[in-house]
């Protein structure tokens, strides 16, 4: 069996503001191997942004269970926190403008990450090189991003994020800002890197190309995980259970099946069903039709 980087468990986020509260999470569970490429999907406000921050250390989950790289992300001290940003995780944005600074060269901006985390100076300038090598730069090294190209930005983020060796790589819609063509070049450079570093790679996307070069997909409805594709085996979407048995049934049978907030549960030998209240199910269905 795959080791499992990241787990979450019943995780919850709240968001306070003046006497409001926004629950973005709500019980929502999710495992990701080590090496995996998932595509987070859904619509605007489901939870997919609030996760990644949660993941990425920037957020703190309000209850539940979190833990990437064996690091429960619930019970950091904020100096914790900070080592943890800098070693177990990196991130690309969609906005260029987050991922690099401008005011300095591609190979500074991929070297700071590595001083502020205390790698040897001798070290620093050579691994910077290289992983701008591996991205596709390497003649791009004193060129601010100013006189990149969108598509260069991007793959000069992918060398800034993994300065510090990080297991997981988070993405934000990083293929957002770019032409179709620049944006399947950054999707080749991402699965070339989960194949050569190992790395595990989590993408937030709208878009249907992006989630497909993944692994798997999975969508996020109302703070929960709702549905996954296993791209490799299946364009077969299916319903998620999590760990205490909960599922969300797809809108399309919400919207054309009268549950009305219930349902009746008959458990057949190789199967569960659910039936509309007042419908007859299963074997007294069929007796009824019988009689």
């Amino acid at each position: 069996m795959a080791e499992i980087l990241v787990e979450s468990h019943n995780l919850v986020k709240i968001y306070k503001a003046n006497d409001l509260e926004v629950v973005a999470l709500q019980g929502l569970d999710l495992r990701v191997p080590r090496g995996e490429m998932l595509a987070l999907v859904g619509p605007s406000g489901a939870g997919k942004s609030t996760l990644l921050n949660i993941l990425g250390g920037l957020d703190e989950p309000s209850a539940g269970r979190c833990e990437v790289a064996g690091v429960d992300l619930t019970r950091l001290t904020r100096r914790e926190r900070l080592l943890y940003r800098r070693r177990i995780v990196g991130h690309v944005w969609q906005q260029t403008s987050r991922n690099l600074l401008s005011d300095m060269t591609l190979l500074d901006n991929v070297i700071t990450p590595m001083m502020l985390a205390g790698y040897p100076a001798g070290r620093r300038r050579n691994r910077a090189k290289e992983l701008l090598g591996l991205v596709g730069l390497g003649d791009r090294l004193d060129h601010k991003p100013v006189r990149l190209s969108g598509g260069e930005q991007q793959r000069g983020a992918l060398a800034v994020a993994l300065a510090n060796e990080p297991p997981l790589l988070l993405a934000d819609e990083p293929t957002g800002e770019l032409d179709s063509v620049t944006a399947g070049e950054v999707l080749k450079l991402l699965r070339r890197l989960n194949a050569e570093l190992g790395l595990t790679t989590i993408v937030v996307t709208h878009d249907l190309h992006v989630a497909e070069a993944m692994d798997r997909s999975v969508a996020i409805r109302d703070g929960r995980t709702s549905t996954e594709v296993r791209h490799a085996e299946t364009t077969e979407e299916t319903v998620i259970i999590d760990g205490v048995g909960r599922l969300q049934i797809p809108r399309s049978a919400l919207d054309t099946i009268p549950f009305d907030g219930r349902a009746r549960v008959h458990v057949a030998a190789d199967h569960v069903e659910l039936w509309p209240v007042g419908v007859l199910a299963g074997p007294r269905q069929d007796a009824a039709r019988e009689r």
